[in-house]
């Protein structure tokens, strides 16, 4: 009897965009990918906060590198990323929340979170699919989204509605691209601790609504974000495309 073989999770051979690699969640995934063998290029907008990253991953035995990207900056990022593509994975964790009430949003907000979160993520994801389509690469195109792509929440009309764009986008590029083997997959995390949910942790009743909501009753490490990467990174998620990975708790259970 001929047993079926588990695809494998490694990506040894492979080249690793991460954008906002700086900290939190894009740190994190940089790790998990270097981890499994990707050679990870490392971006944010400030080169210096990267460099700890970095050493700390060559002195453990990977292969990294350093890219001074500002992925809001849209002509500089489509310079910086073909000249050092193509790359075979790209993890996008750049991203802004500027929280308020509604009735209280400004437009200034607004255009700065959209700007990163919108068009910078699009436009960073078609770069990089353009580079393998030139190559005649397949690649995996992964966005970290949020749970709030797929709900609402007190303070976070503008975040929120950013996030369920790049669920919109990421899907119509799965359909396009789909035929090049180019997979366009997002991650939703609940809320994780990280310097950008500080704001929420420090104030009693935002924790308390939060904690209420994960059925598994805690919040998030970027250590639960990281297999999720690896995975749909991966030979073992082939066959996903345009879909989106949820990992928060089952706060979307409801």
């Amino acid at each position: 009897m001929e047993l079926p073989r588990t695809p494998s999770f490694r990506l040894d051979g492979k080249r690793a965009l991460v954008a906002g690699a700086s900290s939190g969640i894009g740190l994190a995934c940089a790790v998990a990918l270097a981890e499994a063998g990707a050679e990870v290029v490392l971006a944010a907008r400030s080169a210096s906060k990267l460099s700890a990253l970095a050493d700390a991953l060559i002195a453990s035995g990977h292969a990294a590198t350093v890219l001074s990207l500002d992925v809001s900056d849209i002509a500089e990022m489509e310079r910086a990323v073909a000249a050092h593509g193509p790359f075979d994975i790209l993890i996008n964790s750049a991203g802004l929340a500027r929280h308020s009430p509604a009735l209280e949003t400004t437009e200034s907000d607004f255009d700065a979170v959209s700007d990163l979160n919108v068009k910078g993520a699009y436009f960073l994801t078609r770069t990089v699919a353009k580079g393998l389509a030139d190559a005649g690469k397949p690649g995996s195109l992964i966005n970290i989204s949020s749970q709030m792509a797929k709900v609402g929440g007190v303070d976070r009309a503008v975040y929120a509605a950013t996030k369920h764009a790049v669920e919109g986008f990421t899907k119509s590029m799965a359909i396009e691209w789909g035929p090049l083997g180019i997979r366009v997959n997002t991650i939703c995390p609940t809320f994780v601790v990280t310097p950008l949910t500080k704001q929420t942790f420090d104030r009693p009743e935002r924790r308390a609504w939060v904690e209420e909501k994960i059925k598994l009753g805690r919040i998030g490490e970027v250590e639960d974000v990281m297999g999720a990467a690896v995975f749909l990174a991966s030979d073992a998620a082939a066959l996903i495309t345009g879909t989106a990975l949820m990992v928060d708790g089952g706060w979307t259970a409801d």
